[in-house]
């Protein structure tokens, strides 16, 4: 295999061994510190093997410390919540899946089924609500977009780049009109704000449709419980059986489960609903101020030059700041891509600046139409 593709690998499994190990570290379940610390010790192991099989091309090579990246994204979970490094985490483990399973069907192997448990083990994690997540106002707003595999942080960078590059077209398709900068201001400012008010009452109705919905789901599933908890209970072992449970195991599972009428339903919700209660105490107001900042953020940063500068010169300034603001949330993508913070960023600014140019060439357009 490739030396720069093997090193890459073995960064990565030292990162994913430092993840594991930091957010054990601040758990207070103690099994699920002894679940963390076990995949954590897994990966060093992994190291070391991707470490050896480097030694037999490169024998000076040693273990590298843990990367910036993974360093930010520590820092990061400290405000955002740990939600959105175990996010990251399922995203690693998913892949490592498909390559293990690849490499097995072409080198003849047979499958033993283990391939998957590693996801398997994380995604309970991330669905376990004795992880100790922190971060107040944003992590509130991760469950409108969990069903993109989000989190808070995601939202956050997507929120602040919907106003960045949407702002920043509309800014520049007005300068290339030549119009003044009261006209470029006042229109910068409508489409903040008529972004921010669209993105936050999206939000709104979204976090609120979906906790009114979960609440209609579980009153439904309450009442079906009271009328025929025998047919439900053996709706829930045919369910734990569908995930490859034996009718013994399943039996048993869902005989405790039904031992109280509370249990009974809070395993209802959570095995045949899917829904994670914890969704239901968000709150539909936070969310779509959430979001409403965070697209003002964004769209703040191509106008404001044109606030105390005027022609050309506030032109320019729009641009350069917006190249900044652009290429920091390409950067920030990287956590939950891999990719490399110069890729990213500079990606983030080619579609920016693509989508500003064609804006600015048809206000030039129209701009030079009007005159004539």
């Amino acid at each position: 295999m490739d030396l720069n593709k093997l090193k890459t690998q073995l960064q990565t499994e030292i990162d994913t061994a430092f993840l594991y190990k930091s957010i054990a570290a601040i758990q207070s379940d103690d099994n699920l510190k002894k679940v963390l610390l076990a995949l954590a010790q897994i990966e060093d192991g992994h190291a070391q093997h991707m470490l050896d099989e480097i030694r037999t091309q490169n024998v000076n090579c040693n273990f590298p410390t843990p990367s910036s990246r993974a360093k930010l994204q520590l820092k990061l979970g400290k405000v955002f919540g740990y939600g959105s490094i175990i996010s990251s985490l399922s995203g690693i483990e998913k892949q490592f899946a498909i390559n293990t399973v690849k490499n097995k069907i072409e080198a003849g192997e047979k499958l033993t089924g283990y391939e998957h448990n590693h996801l398997k083990i994380i995604e309970a994690i991330n669905s376990n609500s004795a992880l100790n997540v922190s971060g107040g106002f944003l992590s509130k707003f991760e469950s409108r977009h969990k069903s993109v595999g989000g989190n808070a942080l995601r939202a956050a960078v997507l929120g602040a780049n919907d106003g960045l590059v949407s702002n920043m077209s509309l800014v520049m398709g007005v300068a290339g009109a030549a119009v003044s900068n009261n006209t470029i201001l006042l229109t910068g400012c409508a489409g903040l704000l008529a972004g921010a008010i669209s993105m936050a009452l999206g939000e709104w109705l979204s976090v609120q449709s979906s906790k009114e919905l979960y609440e209609n789901q579980i009153a439904l599933e309450t009442a079906e419980l009271e009328a025929s908890p025998e047919e439900e209970k053996k709706e829930l072992i045919l369910l734990y059986q569908a995930k490859g449970m034996t009718i013994d195991e399943a039996t048993k599972l869902a005989n405790k489960a039904f031992e109280t009428n509370e249990s009974a339903i809070e395993t209802l919700i959570t095995e045949e609903l899917g829904i994670n209660k914890e969704e239901l105490d968000g709150s539909a107001w936070e969310a779509a101020i959430t979001s409403f900042v965070l697209f003002a953020i964004g769209a703040i940063i191509p106008l404001y030059p044109f606030m105390f500068l005027h022609g050309q010169n506030a032109i320019y300034l729009s641009v350069g700041s917006s190249v900044v603001g652009l290429f920091c949330i390409g950067s920030a993508i990287t956590l939950f891509t891999g990719k490399t913070i110069l890729f990213s960023g500079s990606r983030q600014v080619f579609f920016g600046l693509t989508a500003a140019a064609i804006t600015y060439g048809i206000g030039a357009l129209i701009g030079v139409s009007l005159a004539g």
